[in-house]
């Protein structure tokens, strides 16, 4: 396509159009928007079908919807990237701006704006597994929610008496916990809990067994285990809805997962980590021949005190004994001593009641003289008094408040403006004003006069006027 100005003669049919440029018919291809951004669609993705890129995560955006919005970055350039919900699911780990990752994916045109991008299928931090940062991003988060704390952790009873083990029912670690048990001390009672201890449905069956072991059973101690395994095989103990039903158990529980290298989530939220299924059922038990040797330690100490404390307080007796004197001597000073207490108590007695009875005589003559019904009887006739002067007062003043009524109401009755009227007296008012009239020049010929008298009231016409 080219502009037209003079000299130029376009070789074959040829014409020009509304804008003023020039095009040969038949040989030049003219694209819509839409169907260049579908040319150029189908061309990237046909020659970009999958692609592995490298780059440092920038502008993350993860909305309701679930998508995962971002764009890749090196020293020179950058290119968007977008990986749906159903991709995200699978995800082990948490993306974050500034992490450099090898993302899978095939490049796509979203033609109503005419970009490109990469849509993703998978990522992998650059540097470390996806698995290993995901367990340290969970391990930060539960540790910042104090899922780890040593405070909130239940202590193990000292010699449990049954004991729940979820776990596989086909695995060695459950046949080395109770080759250990058995040896330790047998008689304790173990509960298998079946459930899978590696795969997708796991941690929901583990969560499950957990919940069931503290509705159901009625056990001292929970042991969670399984033998060992890569980082992936132990990944069901690395999940964050199993730490939470751990730590809501009510029943303290013991993880015992792996080897000794092996540290899981399950590890660090259990009431007690035990580094590996042996090691758990040792933790759990006192050796039997052990707790024996002790108690026959102490039940020989205690004979051997117990003989020792006899044989001091024999001889202490024997030595006491020597110097023990005839306590029927004792005992006759002692008859006499009381015999003469005797006596002087009985003097003592009499004296004290005829003082008592002396005082009692000249306090009851007291309370004759001052008895409280002498002064109740005294004290009616007071109030008897009182009471008839008080009615006596009120009835006059009743009677001069009544005579002073009736001689206000004729006071009243002289000075109100009706009985002037009833006099003979009126009340002229000008109308229609009803101005009270004081004057003869307050009115002229012609006006409305008001007459109100002592019954009615009567309009008038003013004919003439006297001053």
């Amino acid at each position: 396509m080219v502009r037209s100005n003079e000299g130029f003669r376009p070789k074959g049919e040829a014409r020009l159009d509304d804008s003023g440029l020039l095009f040969e018919k038949e040989k030049t291809r003219i694209y819509s928007v839409s169907a260049l951004n579908e040319e150029i669609k189908l061309l990237l993705e046909r020659n970009f079908d999958f692609i592995w890129v490298e780059g440092e995560i920038s502008n993350l955006r993860a909305p309701m919807s679930g998508h995962h919005y971002m764009v890749l970055k090196d020293e020179k350039a950058q290119i968007r990237a977008v990986m749906f919900r159903p991709q995200t699911r699978y995800l082990k780990f948490r993306p974050e701006d500034g992490m450099k990752v090898i993302v899978q994916g095939r490049l796509g045109v979203y033609e109503p704006r005419g970009e490109y991008q990469i849509i993703l299928d998978y990522i992998e931090p650059l540097g470390v597994g996806a698995l290993a940062l995901a367990f340290e991003q969970l391990k930060k988060k539960l540790a910042k929610e104090g899922l780890f704390d040593e405070k909130i952790k239940k202590p193990l009873p000292f010699l449990p008496q049954r004991v729940a083990v979820i776990t596989s029912p086909t695995g060695a670690a459950v046949r080395d916990f109770l080759k250990v048990i058995r040896r330790r001390f047998a008689n304790l009672e173990i509960t298998i809990v079946p459930v899978k201890v590696q795969g997708d449905e796991a941690t929901g069956e583990m969560v499950d067994a957990l919940g069931l072991v503290n509705r159901e059973l009625d056990v001292d101690v929970i042991v969670l285990t399984r033998g060992g395994g890569s980082l992936e095989d132990l990944w069901a103990f690395n999940r964050e809805e199993l730490a939470y039903a751990i730590r809501a158990s009510r029943v303290p529980v013991v993880s015992a997962v792996g080897h000794e290298i092996d540290v899981t989530i399950s590890d660090l939220a259990a009431d007690l980590r035990a580094p590996t299924p042996s090691a758990a059922a040792e933790l759990l038990v006192a050796e039997k021949e052990a707790l024996k040797g002790q108690i026959g330690q102490l039940r020989n100490r205690l004979v051997a005190g117990f003989k020792s404390h006899l044989l001091t307080r024999s001889q202490r007796l024997q030595l006491l004994g020597k110097g023990l004197r005839d306590p029927r001597k004792g005992l006759a000073d002692s008859w006499l001593r009381l015999d003469e207490f005797h006596g002087r108590l009985l003097r003592l007695v009499q004296l004290t009641i005829r003082e008592k009875k002396s005082h009692l005589g000249s306090v009851g003559r007291a309370v004759m003289l001052y008895s409280p019904l002498s002064l109740i009887a005294s004290a009616g006739k007071t109030v008897d008094f009182q009471r008839r002067s008080l009615t006596a007062a009120i009835i006059r003043g009743l009677k001069d408040r009544r005579n002073g009524l009736a001689l206000l109401r004729e006071k009243l009755k002289d000075i109100s403006p009706m009985s002037v009227l009833q006099r003979g007296y009126a009340i002229a008012r000008k109308l229609p004003e009803k101005w009270v009239l004081t004057r003869a020049s307050e009115v002229a010929n012609g006006d409305h006069v008001s007459i109100v008298l002592a019954e009615g009231e009567i309009e008038c016409i003013v004919e003439k006027v006297r001053k």
